[in-house]
């Protein structure tokens, strides 16, 4: 399919969360968009859980999270949102899950984690719900595997992966689930530099297959799958062992694997992103890449966005967000990339969507 034109992409501004906050959990679910937790101006977690209806445009109060929390994972399953581990207000890992029934209004608590752990990876596929990784208590990362199957309301182990890690951008792509982790939130070590795994579990042969690592060792760097094709994405670069003045620097590097060819590609020149950026939003709309805010060499939060056609094979600057923000959430919906709360001079309210135009 031909990746839309740059003038298809717009943002649409949607009134302000009533609580500012980053690290929050967001779901979309059937025309609304659930905001759950986070950390506010303190750094403590919280337990507001807020709505926003699209169409009407207006935030409800929910009634709060039974264990305030951030950085949880959260899936909508029907009619149910599932929030899972995160770290409380005493910055512990939880092990508590918890689902909000949309048409009771109410909240439920549900089996836990046999660990507590905080940065879960969780994708969810025929009704069951697959949590990996993760970092426990004592602060090293987890190998686990676990599916939560809500009918018997119970977590199975299933086989560890290779490499422990946490807050590792999972992708579900027929019958395997690919799992990237970032050098900062990986176990393994090699010559004491962090690996950036690349994984794969096989949910049909419950087996977990492991791929060449990510070439390059890039801190706060983003991933994204379109049309079967993993893209890692800018970051900040870590001087080498040799390199003992050197700073850690932003980079915009683009390195793609195809699974078909079972390699990653060298980054070319060509394919760079226009702009350095780490710790910002990466997406797939309109058949590109899109790449949105994010910290630069500029001394305040990117606003710059910029879209990766995979057919023309190159970057071009998309519309600006409205409001430059880093650490932020984002949820996909149908033809929308939501970019909700981060930071931008302290924790924002902001949500903002970069949406597709209806072309004519």
């Amino acid at each position: 399919p031909m990746a839309a034109g740059a003038g298809a992409f717009a943002w649409v501004t949607f009134p302000a969360m009533p609580t500012r906050r980053v690290y929050c959990s967001t779901v979309h679910h059937d025309g609304q968009l659930f905001v759950l937790g986070g950390c506010g101006g303190s750094g403590r977690a919280l337990g507001a859980a807020e709505v926003l209806d699209l169409l009407a445009q207006r935030w409800t109060t929910l009634p709060p999270l039974p264990t305030p929390r951030a950085g949880a994972a959260t899936l909508a399953l029907g009619k149910q949102i599932m929030v899972v581990g995160g770290v409380d207000a005493a910055q512990s890992p939880l092990a508590s899950v918890e689902v909000y029934h949309v048409d009771e209004g109410k909240w439920e608590k549900k089996a836990a984690l046999a660990q507590p752990s905080m940065g879960i990876s969780a994708v969810q596929r025929d009704g069951a719900i697959y949590a990996l990784g993760g970092m426990g208590a004592d602060t090293s990362p987890q190998a686990l595997v676990r599916v939560y199957e809500p009918a018997k309301d119970h977590w199975q182990p299933l086989p560890s992966m290779p490499t422990p890690c946490y807050g590792a951008s999972a992708f579900l792509q027929g019958n395997k689930i690919f799992v990237l982790a970032s050098p900062l939130r990986t176990g393994g070590r090699q010559g004491k530099l962090p690996v950036t795994a690349f994984e794969a579990f096989d949910l049909e042969t419950r087996s977990w297959m492991r791929y060449p690592s990510v070439p390059s060792r890039r801190a706060f760097a983003a991933c994204a799958m379109a049309d079967g094709v993993v893209f890692s994405l800018g970051g900040l670069q870590q001087p080498g062992p040799h390199n003992f003045y050197s700073r850690p620097h932003f980079v915009n590097t683009v390195e793609m694997f195809d699974p078909a060819q079972g390699a990653w590609s060298k980054p070319s020149r060509a394919v760079r992103m226009r702009e350095k950026r780490a710790d910002f939003v990466a997406g797939c709309l309109g058949g590109r890449v899109v790449a949105v805010g994010g910290l630069g060499n500029q001394s305040c939060p990117l606003d710059s966005v910029e879209g990766f056609s995979l057919s023309r094979k190159k970057w071009e600057p998309l519309p600006p967000m409205p409001t430059g923000r880093c650490s932020c959430s984002s949820c996909p919906a149908p033809s929308l990339l939501f970019v909700i709360g981060g930071v931008a001079q302290g924790p924002s309210g902001a949500v903002e969507a970069l949406c597709l135009r209806e072309v004519p």
